[in-house]
């Protein structure tokens, strides 16, 4: 059989199952409105906050004053190293920022001691594009008066603006023992929800995480934030769990190379340490591409935002760690933004390239029409 040849245990039905429902691309931005499709849980339409789109995925970060907006706003989206954080003067008035990056994130950070309640300010302009408002605890602080501020957000929110998902964030944890941090957790997660309760709230769209700047639990919980911005989140999730049962892949992550936030993983159960393995992967890359990379060529003669982002001579790494506890890592770039992250099983994946770099080619080619890039 010719070096280069798939092999005979390349999953041809995966690869067929995984293309069938991204056939009719025509019709994803206006879908069939008949019952059998009406079902269908897989959205292959253009992403509202992608790069080919006006619009981005905004964020509003919240919260007392010193409770860390500015430095998660720094560490996550500019690369701030998090000791720098230390001398970030106050914010004293709305600001906002961007990151350009596959994503293209906007941020917006309203200060503690602004009431957007007062007249002064127009709630539509602060609040009529955003996304997503997090807000910061500080888990090293009194929270009492952050709890009732948080109630009457989540409040006011639920009554004008219901799409906006409230994403609570218990920061600084890292100064806490593990005990006394969970405790925190749970008696703030509680209070919330029992108010909520209370005022007959129950649904309403809020979520909690555990967070500091100084390890990868930052970067965890703003991707799960952005992923409930996408749309086509179940049809990537479909993908990956596709390509990890036809390469036999313990986990897989889709990375923001920039930030290294992931928009999409595989639906298996996952922890901590397969997200810091795999984002620590993305730094030694990016690292050794800054010294030993290239720039990528136009191509068919097209330049700048013309040319084709994807098979447009992809950087690829497989590394072996085996005091890490994952014998294997395989790192695959799908275009300038995007990677694809993956934790091997534990028997030789080189023994089976051929079938890895097949279905990772099918898994590109079906990312590339779930996006509509051409």
């Amino acid at each position: 059989m010719p070096r280069n040849a798939p092999s005979k245990d390349i999953d041809t039905s995966n690869n067929e199952r995984l293309m069938r429902y991204l056939q009719d691309l025509h019709q994803a931005d206006h879908p069939d409105p008949s019952p059998e499709h009406a079902a269908s849980r897989f959205h292959t339409g253009r992403v509202p906050n992608g790069r080919q789109s006006g619009n981005k995925p905004r964020l509003m970060l919240m919260g007392q004053r010193r409770s860390g907006k500015s430095s998660i706003s720094g560490v996550v989206f500019h690369k701030l190293p998090p000791s720098e954080t230390l001398y970030l003067e106050t914010t004293t008035q709305i600001s906002q920022s961007s990151m350009h990056s596959f994503m293209d994130f906007q941020i917006a950070e309203l200060p503690g001691h602004i009431d957007f309640f007062s007249p002064d300010f127009d709630q539509a302009d602060i609040f009529g594009n955003i996304g997503a408002v997090i807000w910061i605890i500080d888990a090293q602080d009194q929270y009492l008066d952050a709890l009732t501020q948080l109630l009457n957000t989540i409040t006011y929110l639920a009554q004008e603006w219901p799409n906006i998902n409230v994403e609570v964030f218990v920061h600084k944890v890292d100064g806490l023992s593990e005990d006394f941090k969970n405790d925190t957790f749970r008696d703030i997660r509680q209070r919330i929800q029992d108010e909520l309760s209370d005022l007959g709230y129950d649904n309403a769209p809020v979520s909690f995480h555990q967070t500091s700047i100084y390890d990868h639990s930052i970067f965890e919980a703003i991707s799960k934030v952005i992923q409930k911005l996408l749309p086509q989140l179940p049809t990537l999730e479909s993908l990956l769990n596709s390509l990890c049962s036809s390469c036999r892949i313990q986990k897989a992550y889709l990375f923001d190379i920039l930030s290294k936030i992931y928009i999409a993983s595989d639906t298996s159960p996952q922890d901590t340490t397969s997200y810091e393995v795999c984002s620590d992967l993305i730094d030694v890359v990016v690292d050794v591409g800054e010294i030993y990379g290239w720039a990528r060529p136009p191509v068919d003669g097209k330049t700048g935002d013309q040319r084709t982002e994807f098979n447009n001579h992809a950087c690829e790494s497989m590394v072996t760690m085996e005091k890490k506890g994952h014998k294997y890592l395989y790192l695959r770039e799908m275009n300038s933004y995007l990677a694809l992250v993956c934790i091997m099983s534990d028997d030789n994946p080189m023994e089976r390239k051929v079938l890895i770099d097949y279905n990772v080619g099918v898994f590109q080619e079906a990312l590339s029409k779930v996006f509509q890039w051409k």
